[in-house]
């Protein structure tokens, strides 16, 4: 029987290193510096029309602010245009306790999550709620490229094997997010999908989920 990411040993799992692999992450880091300077640049009008608008719909603070964990383990601040309701962690361990948690794993995922507001439901569809995660990529917290950043308490329920996510830093976009029908995949798949980023990291690869990202941002719908 095939074992699952959950289930197999820490020591299967490699990570790349050596001077190419360096190099790699220099040039990595000098394109997020100049990408993410760039875009804060050209889409500031419409990051401020975005908080104006999610403002407005409740008159709570637009801005969501929560403890990821990033590389190595460490905690940083990670920044969103707030899509839910402001009670939505109350809400959350409610809907766990109801057993309404549609994920695998230590992840939470709901198709119809009743935490969503309306102006929430748009910005999730054009990814407008991650725009501020520009200013992750910029101070080095995030890439533009990596496995999603988990927060705490999954990380707690992780395996040594599932915490080699933890070896790269988080990104924006991820090797999980170009594929078709993206949200019916488990948990186990999705951590599958990150160690093969990790261990196949390179320029090319990084471009290649940028522009298909990008592509299914602005074209595609099978992945909601």
């Amino acid at each position: 029987m095939e074992e699952s990411a959950q289930e197999q040993p820490a020591e299967e799992f490699k990570p790349k290193s050596g001077f190419r692999y360096g190099c790699y992450l220099f040039v990595k880091r000098s394109f997020d510096i100049f990408a993410s300077f760039l875009a804060i640049v050209l889409l500031s009008w419409l990051i401020l029309i975005c908080i104006l608008v999610k403002w407005l719909e409740d008159f709570h603070n637009p801005i969501y602010v929560s403890k990821r964990v990033g590389k190595n383990g460490k905690i940083f601040k990670f920044y969103k245009i707030r899509t839910m309701c402001p009670n939505a962690e109350a809400m959350k361990q409610r809907l766990i306790d109801e057993g309404l948690n549609e994920a695998d794993g230590p992840a939470f995922k709901m198709k119809n999550d009743p935490r969503i507001t309306k102006v929430g439901k748009v910005f999730r569809k054009l990814s407008l709620d991650e725009l501020p995660q520009l200013f992750n990529i910029l101070n080095g917290s995030m890439s533009v490229v990596g496995p999603r950043p988990p927060i705490p308490s999954e990380v707690e329920q992780y395996t040594e094997y599932q915490r080699h996510r933890l070896d790269v830093k988080g990104g924006l976009l991820c090797l999980w997010q170009i594929q078709k029908n993206r949200n019916a995949i488990g948990f186990d798949e999705w951590v599958r999908l990150d160690l093969e980023y990790i261990q196949k990291q390179s320029v090319w690869l990084d471009l290649k989920i940028i522009f298909k990202g990008a592509f299914m941002v602005i074209f595609d719908r099978s992945g909601e």
